[in-house]
C-alpha cells in the first residue's frame, strides 16, 4: 500500500505541480491550507474558500484548514500537522523550489510531529518547471502581481509559454519564486473537471495587484 499523505495546498501552480509529481507514490487524501482568522481568505494567495473547496472536490480530497495570523502561522500549522499524524498520515508534500530555508522549515515542522516532508520540485530549474506546467495541459491564472515587477494588466491572464520571454525581459522568475506573482489553478490532469470562475475587481494591496475571483 502507498503511504498516506497530505498536500500543503496554496491553490496555485507550485503545490499542484508538486502533487502531480508525487501522486503516483503516495495516497494523497488531504489538502492542507492556512487561512486568515475569519476563514474568509487563504493566508498565502488570498483565495476565497469556495475556490479551494472546488479544487478539493475535483481532486477527490478532504480539506483541512488552520486559522492564523502571520504571527501565529507556525503555531497553527504545527497544530494542523498534529491532526494529520493522528489521522494516520505519514507524509506531507510541499511545492518549494528555490529557497533552502523554506525546505528546512517544512522538514523541521514535519519532523517535530512524526511526519516526513516531501519536496518533489526542489532544486529544479524554474524555467523548466514553467514549461513542464504548460506542457502538462494544466491551467492557472495570475491572481496577484507584485506592482514593482508587473502591472495590473497581468492579473487575470492564464499562464502560457509566450510569457517566458516577457518574464525574462522584466526580470521576473518564471515561477514567481521571489513573490512576483501568485496563481489559481483552474485545471490539471488530476481534476475531474475544470474550474469555472468569474473575475471581480482588481485592487492594489500591500504593493500587489490582486484580482478577486469567485466560482462561476
Amino acid at each position: 500500500m502507498k503511504p498516506k499523505a497530505a498536500i500543503s495546498w496554496s491553490g496555485g501552480k507550485d503545490s499542484c505541480a508538486a502533487l502531480m509529481r508525487a501522486h503516483l507514490d503516495f495516497d494523497v487524501i488531504t489538502m492542507v491550507t492556512m487561512v486568515d482568522e475569519s476563514a474568509k481568505r487563504s493566508r498565502s494567495h488570498g483565495l476565497r474558500p469556495e475556490l479551494l473547496d472546488a479544487q478539493a472536490e475535483r481532486l477527490g480530497m478532504r480539506r483541512l484548514i488552520g486559522r492564523c495570523s502571520w504571527a501565529t502561522y507556525d503555531q497553527e500549522y504545527g497544530a494542523v500537522l498534529e491532526k494529520l499524524n493522528a489521522d494516520g498520515i505519514t507524509h506531507v508534500i510541499f511545492g518549494d523550489i528555490v529557497f533552502p530555508a523554506h525546505k528546512e522549515w517544512a522538514e523541521g515542522m514535519c519532523a517535530g510531529r512524526g511526519l516526513t516532508a516531501v519536496e518533489p520540485l526542489f532544486g529544479a530549474p524554474t524555467d523548466q518547471l514553467f514549461v513542464d506546467w504548460i506542457d502538462s495541459g494544466s491551467s492557472a491564472l495570475i491572481v496577484t502581481a507584485r506592482a514593482e515587477h508587473l502591472d495590473a494588466t497581468w492579473v487575470g491572464r492564464s499562464l502560457s509559454r509566450e510569457m517566458l520571454g516577457a518574464f525574462q525581459r522584466l526580470g521576473v522568475d518564471p515561477c514567481g519564486e521571489r513573490g512576483e506573482y501568485h496563481t489559481l489553478v483552474t485545471d490539471c490532469p488530476l481534476f475531474d473537471s475544470p474550474l469555472n470562475v468569474n473575475y471581480g475587481e482588481v485592487v492594489l494591496r500591500s504593493g500587489c495587484w490582486a484580482l478577486d475571483v469567485a466560482i462561476a
